[in-house]
């Protein structure tokens, strides 16, 4: 039973917690960080991020998962989270139905990423050291499973590469990985990576999608560098509780909204290379289930074993 309409036209009425469930420093940090500054601004009530990392997300899902359905707990995560059925074997609760896709925002293309002393120069010279030497070039990631982890198995599959899989604790240690020459590159959003690119630490050898950015001059798409792979936009997402009152989710749904046609929120999308626009809860669900059939057949065609 909703709760009445009285308590839902106040809501929120006190902070709201959003658990990110990764370590600080990865794009869906940054990224929720940034929104809830706004969402902060635009209700007067506190937006808090909690970070709550583990096992791909899963640790900090299932806190929210199992929170009072009142809107005053919610997830932040991106696309990593359409990847969890082809991951586990079993979780306490189910992705599909234990949290309520809200809305999706700032989208944004993954990047092939590379320390600026890196030999390779190119996406094409890369892809050859591969081939001329499989397993020897390495790449890390936030984990297995993780967004990145099956978007360079897709595009080794579109290479017809192998590489070596490092897995780290978040997407910010595999930066440092990267920046310290642990692994030679890393896939990853351009709002994880963007200040690395823009003070000359990191070079971008391509991106995903069919556009090339005006803030990455230069940098071609996976295509025009040569390889036939349009690889995945990334996005990033609030999730909530299965019985969250349907009013208190169309009002985090119009706050998203009005975040994202907000000037702060435009120019931050503009300074990370991300798209701010949101969708509605209906159009998230089916873009989830139109990703994980893209998942699905990586997951397969890698003989992904779940955990």
């Amino acid at each position: 039973m909703f709760a009445s309409s009285t308590a839902i036209a106040a809501y929120p009425e006190r902070a709201v917690r959003i658990v990110v469930p990764y370590p600080p420093g990865g794009a869906v940090d940054a990224v929720m960080r940034k929104l809830a500054q706004q969402l902060t601004e635009q209700t007067g009530k506190a937006f808090v991020v909690d970070n709550k990392a583990g096992a791909t997300g899963t640790i900090g899902a299932s806190q929210v998962v199992h929170a009072k359905p009142d809107g005053y707990t919610l997830m932040a995560n991106d696309t990593t989270y359409t990847t969890l059925p082809f991951v586990f074997k079993s979780l306490n609760w189910d992705p599909g139905t234990d949290l309520i896709p809200v809305s999706a925002f700032m989208f944004a293309p993954m990047t092939v990423a590379v320390r600026q002393a890196s030999p390779f120069k190119t996406l094409k010279a890369l892809l050859d050291a591969a081939k001329s030497k499989p397993g020897d070039i390495s790449y890390g990631t936030g984990g297995v499973g993780s967004l990145p982890h099956l978007t360079t198995e897709a595009m080794q599959q579109a290479s017809k590469t192998k590489m070596l899989h490092v897995p780290f604790k978040g997407a910010g240690e595999a930066t440092i990985g990267v920046l310290g020459g642990t692994v030679d590159f890393q896939i990853a959003s351009t709002p994880g990576i963007m200040s690395q690119f823009q003070n000359g630490t990191m070079r971008i050898l391509a991106i995903s999608g069919d556009k090339n950015l005006p803030q990455l001059s230069g940098v071609p798409t996976f295509k025009q560098a040569g390889l036939d792979f349009n690889g995945v936009i990334n996005f990033g997402g609030l999730w909530a509780p299965r019985g969250t009152p349907a009013q208190v989710l169309q009002v985090l749904q119009d706050e998203v909204a009005r975040a994202m046609k907000s000037t702060s929120m435009k120019s931050y999308a503009d300074s990370i290379g991300a798209d701010p626009r949101s969708i509605t809860s209906t159009e998230f669900q089916n873009m989830i289930a139109e990703r994980q059939k893209e998942w699905d057949s990586v997951a397969h065609a890698i003989h992904l074993e779940k955990q």
